[in-house]
């Protein structure tokens, strides 16, 4: 059956299924020509294949036949097929197939530091009962709010070709404003400079501050991410057990220079770090002129107690970068974060930042400024603290209630997630993932966050699930387990 024409398009099926698609919106002889030429480079014309007549072809797209022979000249002339007097035109030998993969053992290989990490990401697929951990529930956006802050900021009539690698200084001075007020880190605008979430944070740490070989203490478990972060700038990194303190500082290796941490809701256990273990971890940074990174991803959500004082604002030695995001508040996909560092380590900051990305969307930063500075932030915050600690005590009662007997549940006043450890240490939690997934429950379990060997354990994230399906979700895992 021949296709069906159009005023704005011209398909042809021909010999080995040739496809040609003209839209009428170029030059008609290009395009026949890219298209063919595509055709042979990959393989689909094989060499020796005879291409149509000029007059066949021309007819059949319905175009000037000086046009396809312009384009049948131009494959001849670059070698892509040969003419032969009256026989036609073919595909040349030596150009079919171009495309085609190298031989194994042939292709161009990363660097064998870059292949140890190299992770299959899988698709985070629905399932009827999410609790997985590290997202927040987009459903509680304020989608119009920030529609409308990024409209004005596009109509403004301002346009910004350029902008500052640290960031637009108006929201600079809003964060500074909002991590004074809600989790006493004292910063000017000056000491701040704004990344692409905590993960580019991280990166631009341990470019500006970690040499290779160095050697770098993380928690165990702890946020495996940034262990392959300080892994790649190719520090030898080493895992210090975490209690129910916090990082035991005593077993820090005196050699280490920079210890990255999660003192405010310990990922992914979920203790608070102690003021004598703050205290301490600041004296043995001075001591041993070591850098800390604190990383203080999600601790907003605060449900219970009064949060301690975070190791910046207890730094009087000047060894402290603050790592934050608004990711958890907002949406992961926006990329925005920060780090507030040391007068000494910010111009190296901002080289790593301009160096990596230039600088950020500049729209973007100002409306979340304004965000932040005309109190929708705030408001949206209060909002979601009252959802998602509703959601907290559902689902820590469901889990005492139906699991208490199989898991050590560890206490958590803050976050989007609970950890808890089985108490049969020889249970397989990744069978009992598997098994999880297939009655429509899906759960992270804690081996990733151990680089030694893991303590079975699972994390309960409730970001992405109601309180309503906490108790059926649970009632499923318990009869998995």
């Amino acid at each position: 059956m021949a296709p069906s024409k159009t005023h704005f398009s011209r398909i042809l099926w021909i010999h080995l299924e040739l496809h040609i698609t003209l839209t009428r919106r170029g030059h008609l002889g290009d395009e026949i020509y890219r298209q063919l030429r595509a055709q042979i480079v990959d393989g689909r014309l094989p060499a020796a294949t005879r291409l149509p007549s000029s007059r066949e072809l021309a007819d059949r797209l319905e175009v000037s036949r000086n046009i396809v022979i312009a384009a049948f000249d131009r494959l001849i002339a670059e070698g892509f097929a040969t003419g032969r007097v009256g026989a036609g035109t073919y595909v040349a030998e030596v150009a079919s197939g171009l495309a085609r993969r190298a031989p194994p053992g042939h292709e161009l290989a990363p660097r064998a530091i870059w292949r140890a990490h190299i992770v299959t990401e899988q698709p985070r697929t629905d399932v009827t009962y999410d609790l997985r951990i590290g997202a927040p529930d987009p459903r509680l956006f304020p989608w119009d709010t920030w529609r409308g802050l990024v409209a004005n900021q596009l109509r403004g009539r301002r346009r910004r070709f350029h902008a500052d690698p640290a960031g637009a200084p108006v929201l600079r001075s809003a964060i500074a404003r909002h991590v004074g007020a809600s989790r006493s880190v004292v910063a000017g605008a000056e000491d701040l400079v704004v990344t692409s979430g905590a993960q580019q944070a991280l990166d631009l740490v341990a470019r500006v501050l970690v040499e290779p070989g160095a050697t770098v203490a993380i928690e165990e478990p702890g946020y495996a991410e940034a262990r392959t972060i300080f892994q790649l700038a190719g520090a030898r990194v080493v895992p210090v057990p975490v209690d129910r303190e916090g990082i035991e500082v005593s077993r820090i290796p005196s050699e280490a220079r920079l210890v990255y941490v999660t003192p405010s809701h310990q990922f992914p256990l979920g203790v608070v770090m102690s003021l004598q273990r703050r205290l301490a971890l600041l004296a043995w940074a001075a001591q041993h002129r070591a850098a800390i990174v604190e990383d203080d991803y999600d601790s907003e959500f605060r449900f219970s107690g009064r949060p301690l004082e975070p190791l910046q604002s207890l730094d009087r030695a000047g060894r402290v970068l603050y790592i934050g995001t608004f990711s958890k508040v907002l949406l992961p996909t926006l990329r925005l974060g920060f780090v507030v560092a040391p007068a000494s380590v910010i111009p190296a900051l901002k080289a790593a930042k301009r160096l990596t990305d230039s600088y950020g969307p500049p729209e973007l930063q100002h409306a979340l400024a304004e965000m932040i500075d005309d109190g929708t932030f705030a408001r949206h915050l209060r909002k979601l603290i009252r959802i998602y600690r509703e959601r907290r005590d559902v689902l820590v009662a469901a889990v005492e209630a139906q699991l208490g007997d199989r898991i050590e549940v560890w206490p958590a006043q803050a976050g989007l997630h609970v950890a808890g450890h089985l108490r049969d240490r020889r249970s397989d939690v990744r069978a009992i993932q598997r098994r999880a997934l297939a009655a429509g429950v899906a759960i992270h379990t804690l081996a990733p966050y151990y680089l030694r060997r893991a303590r079975p354990g699972l994390a309960f994230g409730y970001g992405m699930l109601e309180a309503r399906q906490v108790g059926e979700a649970i009632r499923r895992l318990a009869a998995v387990l």
